[in-house]
């Protein structure tokens, strides 16, 4: 008898030997999180600089402090990514395999306001948590998505940031180019909402194709009716091209300022010491807080000082981050609950505290950025600078 029992222990403590790295491989399997994001095709510079650098860095950091915590266990992060191309259909397509037959634990979105646009409904649909660090449009916000959440200021605050700024530094007069897709067209219209009672004038206003070769025609007749500020809602390829042909010209306001790729290096390596006063969309350097300068300089040290984040949209992927590692620390990775955390708690990042009222960030003031001596600098509000505003753009250098 008791040799039978000593035989069963035996027996039952090797089955338990057995079963242990089951059981470890069960408690650390990989927390699978998909995404696409643009490696070809036109959004290609915008998502490389703003966007997936931060994804790869979250998952290498998490990673090597032995995975991220879900709830108090260690799990390690697998991505599992895919280049869309740049193409709405590709983005639409593979979040619908990775939400629904893949199963994924978690997605990360997409670059850009049109691609967000195309996949919320159906991150919505499917339950899975957004929080969007580079979609810009009133349009997502009145959708009433539960599960979506804006990380950058919207149009509204940024316009109102910019015609307080020109208010304040006596300008009167202002031309506006602006790209006819939704981005343009949102920031536009709330531009033109932010400048009534204003004191402000609107002297000239012209929209143009995105993927325009040539805005000489439109620089020119701004330039005849001698503004005391350019506004351009203009993507990368735009911003630089408005930059490159107003220098040709010799359009020169006091106050000049172009959007999306102004607060990329890109910029200011195309644009050299042409860059100096120009002002853009930009929410942060690596002044802005301890957090802030930690992100800039890992995010340098793992992709080169000629890989440096943007001083705009970068920030907000790597606060939707924080946000994101916060709420599974907390709630695991139940995605309800974790939609419920990020939607009702204030929380703090590199940016600042952040809350949400809907899917937009309430917690972020609207902002301008300046470049001066080679960085990108806050300048307005007051309270959100990291310098003092150049109140006269020098001439192109």
């Amino acid at each position: 008898m008791s040799n039978r029992r000593s035989v069963l222990q035996t027996a039952a403590a090797a089955a338990a030997t057995l079963a242990l790295p089951t059981l470890a491989r069960a408690q650390a399997a990989p927390v699978r999180i998909g995404y696409t994001m643009s490696r070809t095709g036109p959004w290609t510079t915008g998502a490389q600089v703003s966007q997936e650098p931060s994804y790869l860095l979250w998952a290498e950091q998490q990673n090597a402090a032995g995975g991220l915590n879900v709830k108090g266990t260690k799990r390690p992060i697998e991505l599992i990514s895919s280049d869309d191309r740049s193409d709405m259909e590709t983005v639409v397509r593979t979040y619908e395999k990775l939400m629904g037959s893949d199963k994924v634990d978690l997605v990360l979105p997409p670059w850009g306001s049109g691609a967000n646009f195309a996949v919320a409904p159906l991150a919505n649909r499917f339950g899975y948590p957004f929080l969007a660090p580079t979609a810009l449009s009133r349009r997502l916000i009145e959708m009433k998505l539960p599960y979506f959440f804006l990380m950058l200021q919207q149009p509204k605050p940024m316009c109102e940031a910019l015609v307080d700024m020109f208010k304040a530094n006596g300008v009167k007069t202002v031309a506006v180019l602006y790209t006819d897709e939704l981005f343009g067209l949102e920031n536009y219209s709330a531009f033109k909402v932010a400048l009534q009672g204003s004191g402000l004038s609107m002297v000239e206003d012209k929209s143009f194709p995105t993927g325009s070769k040539d805005l000489s025609p439109v620089l020119r007749a701004m330039k005849d009716k001698n503004p005391d500020a350019f506004v351009g809602f203009t993507y990368p390829p735009d911003t630089i091209l408005a930059s490159r042909q107003s220098k040709e010209i010799g359009f020169n306001p006091k106050f000049f300022y172009t959007s999306v790729g102004t607060a990329f290096p890109l910029y200011r390596n195309v644009m050299q010491a042409g860059t100096e006063g120009v002002l853009g969309m930009g929410s942060w350097n690596s002044k802005t807080s301890a957090g802030a300068k930690a992100f800039f300089d890992a995010h340098v040290k793992k992709f080169g000082a000629a890989k440096e984040p943007d001083r705009w949209a970068s920030g907000a992927a790597w606060a939707s981050l924080e946000i994101l590692t916060a709420a599974v620390a907390k709630v695991g990775l139940d995605r309800k609950a974790i939609r419920d955390f990020v939607a009702g708690g204030e929380h703090d990042t590199i940016l600042g505290k952040i809350k949400f009222a809907g899917s937009e960030n309430v917690g972020t003031p609207g902002t301008v950025g300046q470049w001066q001596k080679g960085e990108f600098e806050v300048v307005w509000p007051k309270a959100r600078a990291t310098a003092p505003l150049l109140p006269v753009k020098p001439n192109w250098a």
